[in-house]
């Protein structure tokens, strides 16, 4: 437990139980708390490649919940669909909701778990890389609104969560560097010699060292965190590369003729942008700023803006929610390891940005 404020506001930090571990207390819970029901929400992918790997690690009989896989369909009609299952199957206030599948799972099941009579348990078994070192750890929950990313939503921790990486050999190479991109993040903003390590090593999904590395970006984030639960102040330097990066991910979910961007690829150019940003704003050396952008670049390809995008993105950027008094604020670096909150920029600032990732 930790204590918050002049109010004493108790805030409940998940446990995260790993590999057989993690099996194990999930079985023991479940006998333990009686629950009257239990549904795991899974979407087509994980129905697909991941629920035999639950079904060999879980004996309890559950119910199926199943939901359009994507960022897509994060929003409120999908919770409506899972709320009415829900009741049609006869859930009540001591059911448990467990969520097997990546960030967009555990992000809307989280939500549901949260709102369906007014708050059952869930615990989170992310399957994705980025859901395993973000999504699923910090109790952030909710669904996308009117085009918005992440705009209604409860931070409420799971009760625990439990990471497998086994799961990770079902992954796409695409989707293992969209987690990729939140650990180089971790490094970033907190551990330079983490963020060096990743650069250097440039993992794959069939890599054993991953495990330890996973553990360490949890553990970066559950930090920061549990001393920020309610993102006051320090747990938003998070959210480095997220301004831009969320911009730029809305604009190209808004448009599906378009490229289609995961949320890491759409973050790993937002902070190479931000790095631009950091250069002009907080005095990240030109060294570490080109650094930045080359370990990016070897990792993703290169996304071409025209005159339209960069102009929606802008759009786009006065509607992040993380905006104060109509100011939009960012999260910058003055040094590889260490970020610093709550910065104003110009728009020439953000022009120049969109130039430094482009040359």
């Amino acid at each position: 437990m930790h204590h918050i404020g002049k109010n004493n506001i108790k805030y409940f930090m998940s446990t995260i139980f790993y590999h057989d571990n993690g099996w194990k207390q999930l079985s023991d819970t479940i006998v333990e708390k009686s629950y009257s029901s239990v549904f795991v929400l899974v979407d087509q992918n994980t129905k697909s490649h991941c629920l035999s790997h639950f079904d060999q690690h879980f004996s309890h009989p559950y119910t199926l919940l199943t939901m359009d896989a994507g960022e897509a369909n994060k929003h409120i009609e999908t919770c409506e669909h899972l709320w009415s299952s829900l009741s049609e199957q006869g859930a009540d206030r001591n059911s448990l909701l467990l969520n097997l599948g990546g960030g967009v799972v555990t992000d809307l099941g989280g939500f549901v778990a949260c709102t369906y009579k007014r708050g059952i348990d869930f615990i989170n078994i992310p399957t994705s890389l980025l859901a395993m070192v973000d999504a699923s750890v910090g109790g952030k929950t909710g669904v996308d609104f009117q085009g918005l990313k992440n705009q209604i939503g409860i931070i409420r921790e799971p009760a625990f969560v439990v990471i497998d990486d086994s799961f990770l050999t079902t992954l796409p190479s695409n989707e293992f560097r969209s987690g990729y991109a939140e650990m180089l993040k971790h490094g970033l903003i907190a551990d330079a010699d983490y963020f060096l390590d990743l650069a250097t090593e440039q993992l794959d999904v069939v890599n054993s060292p991953i495990s330890n590395h996973i553990r360490h970006s949890v553990e970066i984030k559950r930090k920061v965190v549990s001393e920020d639960p309610y993102e006051k102040g320090l747990r938003k330097i998070l959210n480095y590369g997220h301004t831009l990066g969320h911009a730029i991910e809305t604009h190209f979910l808004n448009h599906p003729a378009a490229q289609h961007l995961l949320h890491g690829e759409a973050i790993a150019i937002g902070m190479v942008m931000e790095a631009e940003l950091s250069y002009r704003t907080t005095n990240l050396s030109i060294e570490e700023r080109d650094q930045i952008k080359a370990v990016f670049s070897s990792i993703f390809d290169s996304i071409s803006f025209d005159d339209s995008d960069r102009s929606a993105i802008k759009a786009l950027l006065k509607h992040d929610k993380k905006n104060e008094s109509s100011e939009i604020r960012f999260v910058l670096l003055k040094a590889i390891g260490s970020a610093v909150i709550d910065c104003l920029v110009s728009e020439e600032d953000i022009d120049a940005a969109f130039r430094f990732y482009a040359d």
